[in-house]
């Protein structure tokens, strides 16, 4: 990532942010927990905000007796001692099943993200009887926050929402970008120069989902600390969608 002209980057953690309810504000949430913890929204910050908070605004979390296994879900859910209802919650939020390994199911979701269960989670939720699913539109979640704390504080932001994924190759999770606005995803080195003079020709990095694992460092998995501001990065500006990550079927290694 580019950073600030002083070499440093700066990683808050807000702190304070209530458990957010159905029909919270999280753009007036990120102001007033900035605002009290002293540091402010200030013009070029990027705020990255966890999916559990905007789906819980977006009345994504749901209770379990919503979902009727189907014949599938009751044979699956018996075959690895899952509870059939999270099985079909997966089922119903997925456009497709690409594995099934052990008691997880690698599905292609609605979003076209290709994730283990379609990103349902029974984390964080408030009891064992209501799972977390997406938000239905992640980058419209997100311009929406965007343009919220614009009003608020007429600061100008990008916003990436996160997400916990695996990844092929390697053990162990990180956070990913799931939704963006306010920014572009990539940063695209094709054309330029390295340091012996010779052309890049295929480095295009990420930094949306860069800014989403550095995002959780201070956020943690229990620590109540939903959203983060990073501060001092000069992110590459424009109207970027989460859903230009997603690699496009033909080039997919892993279909």
């Amino acid at each position: 990532m580019t950073a600030a002209a002083d070499g440093e980057l700066r990683v808050i953690g807000l702190r304070g942010i209530p458990i957010v309810q159905p029909d919270d504000d999280i753009a007036e949430l990120i102001v007033d927990a900035a605002s009290a913890q002293g540091v402010g929204i200030e013009d070029g910050d990027a705020i990255a905000v966890t999916q559990r908070i905007v789906s819980r605004a977006e009345h994504q979390l749901r209770r379990l007796d919503e979902f009727e296994p189907s014949p599938f879900a009751l044979e699956y859910a018996d075959r690895t001692e899952k509870d059939p209802r999270v099985v079909e919650a997966v089922l119903r939020e997925s456009t497709r099943v690409i594995r099934q390994v052990g008691g997880v199911l690698i599905t292609e979701t609605k979003h076209g993200f290709k994730c283990a269960n379609a990103g349902v989670d029974g984390s964080n939720v408030g009891g064992e009887e209501f799972v977390s699913l997406l938000p239905v539109d992640p980058d419209a979640s997100c311009e929406r926050i965007r343009a919220g704390i614009a009003e608020r504080t007429g600061a100008d932001v990008a916003v990436i929402m996160t997400d916990t994924f695996g990844r092929p190759w390697r053990h162990g999770q990180t956070n990913v970008a799931i939704g963006v606005a306010g920014m572009l995803p990539f940063r695209d080195y094709v054309g330029e120069n390295d340091m012996d003079g010779i052309e890049l020709r295929v480095t295009t990095i990420c930094v949306a989902d860069q800014i989403a694992g550095t995002a959780e460092l201070v956020m943690g998995k229990s620590d109540g600390v939903p959203v983060a501001i990073m501060r001092g990065y000069d992110y590459p500006r424009g109207n970027g969608s989460a859903s230009e990550i997603v690699r496009e079927m033909e080039l997919d290694l892993f279909p």
